[in-house]
């Protein structure tokens, strides 16, 4: 498939200069907006002026929605009763901050309506506001494919499709639903597919539902900010969560996120710190709507300081004021660090983008480097004595700034006089940061020092790695459906998750091959996954899933297929380090699944090379 694509080289134009409508205008002008990024600049009048459709290729944070808002709302038809847009997302959040958006830009339109939808709400309300006839519904594929099932919602007659963070809900397992929910749609409307990257699947969906689109590129938006510093702390793995707690004391106007892989470690991690005091939550795909919404308010009205979220969960979260962002652990994609530390350092303000990092990646960081252009300064972990003495100056620095009230202190000066009249000024201070200062004085009394100096170089990488190989225990499972049945990874990451209906399972390795294929699960979860797989179906073959027993140590004789009988050929080790060739096209990947990403015909490039799995990175699931 061939795309027309255009590059971007901003004039500083304004947002009068685009062919919007006056309403639009006042809209965006009360909202502070003058001038539109790159990608608002070439999408908004190629999307005004032509039918064709459009694939934009634009990072996290650069106003997509307002590059496919604007022009679609300067077209809609706000007397039509009829649904005329559907704009795809792959989170709860980020539906309801596109709405929320898209109601803004609409503010002086009359009769224009838009509603969204998405799963962890009531469903009876959502079909409700359906009714009321919205021109625009923005959703997520699993909660929008339902309502399309029950009729409640009719795409039929739609002018603009819209897939927003494209590569993301495909690697969230979506594919069934977006290829669904595309077939519904008539054939004469405008695509629009804005996505950060273009892996093989977002071209599939390109090439299979989009008429010749013209491709608008923004260039990389990986340059770090100039107002961020990026810091990277090495600890041992077992020191983590006491590294972060370090941080946690040694800034104590911290205002951040802390991004974990799995919604289970960020659960625990949030528990742990509000146990040890801390004033932190967790965002995790584990709550209701409601229970998001209510730690989403505490955290923008800064009720609460830190924040524990994984990637997923953190999506449509906008806060200008974040003072650090702390990657609990580095993420497999180098463009996930990027948006994450772009969460920090906004709107002229400072931010501190900090990795905390087990020795064995200094690989990635300094490809880390290389892409951000910018430099990673390694930090030692603060001492309890510099903790103390940062704490005891931010004290003081706190008393020497307040205003006192004289008003309101007056009545109980005398009383406090004739108490203290026995003390004189260096007993008065002394008592004064006893009573605020022992805890913290006490706590790091005699704290050792945790920074790392035996994780580093190679012997250190290697270690830790084959340590985590042999330290999670997961059950591995056959399943009788492969290749031939148009099995790939994230169809069966979704049939887990679907048959399970629970999100907290952690996926191993994966291996898709012809006529079968093999997965591992959590042993916690081994039960689970054999009972919820009884009298399960899909497209019309009941499936049978088994444990397999372990991968065969030699090469040779054992037939097995159930019991291990992927054996090693043309150069696979008794440890399962690696194929060296695919026979007969069987095996669809041979490296660890890591992270729930398709790429490549089923691969990740985030899998260890040679079959050695990250087990620490859980799928990236979160049906709605």
């Amino acid at each position: 498939m061939n795309f027309n694509i255009i590059g971007i080289v901003s004039n500083m134009i304004t947002f009068k200069e685009l062919g919007l409508q006056e309403e639009i205008l006042t809209a965006i002008e009360k909202m502070g907006f003058v001038n539109p990024s790159p990608i608002q600049e070439k999408a908004i009048p190629q999307i005004i002026t032509s039918e064709q459709d459009v694939i934009a290729l634009a990072q996290t944070g650069t106003g997509k929605t307002a590059a496919f808002g604007l022009p679609i709302l300067n077209q809609l038809d706000s007397n039509s009763r009829s649904v005329q847009a559907i704009v795809l997302c792959p989170t709860r959040e980020l539906c309801l901050q596109i709405a929320k958006e898209l109601e803004s830009f609409a503010a002086d339109m009359r009769g224009v309506r838009i509603q969204a939808v998405y799963g962890g709400a009531d469903i009876v309300k959502q079909i409700k506001g359906l009714k009321d006839n919205p021109q625009i519904v923005v959703g997520t594929p699993g909660r929008t494919m339902d309502l399309i099932k029950r009729k409640a919602l009719k795409i039929n007659d739609i002018t603009w499709t819209v897939l927003d963070e494209a590569d993301e809900m495909l690697n969230m397992g979506f594919r069934d639903e977006i290829d669904s929910i595309l077939e519904t749609t008539p054939e004469e409307k405008q695509t629009l597919l804005f996505s950060a990257t273009m892996p093989s699947e977002v071209r599939r969906i390109a090439s299979e539902y989009m008429h010749n689109p013209v491709e608008i590129a923004v260039s990389k938006v990986n340059t770090a900010s100039k107002n961020i510093e990026h810091h990277v702390y090495l600890v041992r793995s077992s020191d983590r969560y006491l590294a972060l707690k370090r941080l946690a004391d040694f800034y104590p106007n911290i205002y951040g996120i802390v991004f974990c892989r799995t919604r289970r470690e960020a659960k625990d991690i949030a528990d742990k710190l509000m146990q040890d005091g801390y004033n932190a939550d967790a965002l995790h795909g584990d709550l209701s709507q409601s229970q998001r919404d209510h730690v989403m308010d505490k955290f923008r009205n800064q009720n609460i300081q830190i924040l524990v979220a994984t990637d997923v969960a953190a999506r449509g979260i906008d806060v200008n004021e974040l003072t650090h962002v702390i990657n609990y652990n580095l993420p497999d994609d180098p463009e996930v660090y990027v948006h994450r530390s772009g969460r920090t350092g906004r709107a002229g303000n400072k931010g501190i983008s900090i990795i905390i990092s087990g020795g064995r990646e200094g690989r990635k960081i300094k490809e880390l480097e290389r892409i951000i252009s910018s430099k990673i300064e390694p930090k030692n972990v603060p001492t309890g004595a510099e903790i103390c003495e940062k704490r005891l100056i931010s004290l003081i620095e706190k008393i020497e700034n307040i205003e006192v009230d004289e008003e309101l202190i007056e009545p109980y000066m005398d009383t406090v006089n004739e108490k203290l009249a026995s003390l004189d000024r260096d007993d008065l201070l002394k008592r004064f940061l006893t009573v605020e200062f022992n805890s913290f004085l006490e706590y790091y009394k005699n704290s050792r020092d945790i920074q790392s100096e035996g994780d580093r170089g190679d012997r250190g990488e290697r270690g830790e790695r084959s340590g985590r190989r042999n330290g999670r225990d997961f059950s591995r499972f056959f399943i009788n459906i492969g290749q031939k049945h148009n099995l790939r990874v994230p169809n069966l990451i979704g049939l887990i998750n679907e048959q399970t209906r629970n999100r907290n399972i952690e996926i191993g390795k994966i291996e898709i091959l012809r006529n079968f294929s093999f997965f591992e699960v959590d042993t916690q979860f081994e039960s689970l996954v054999l009972e919820s797989f009884k009298s399960a179906q899909r497209d019309g073959v009941d499936l049978d899933v088994q444990i397999s027993k372990p991968e065969p140590r030699r090469g040779g004789g054992d037939n097995d297929r159930r019991g291990g009988g992927d054996r090693r050929r043309n150069g696979g080790d008794s440890r399962g380090r690696g194929f060296n060739s695919r026979r007969d096209g069987d095996r669809e990947r041979s490296g660890g699944y890591r992270g729930g990403r398709d790429r490549d015909n089923g691969g990740d490039r985030g899998g260890y090379r040679g079959g050695d799995r990250n087990r620490s990175g859980n799928s990236r699931r979160g049906r709605d």
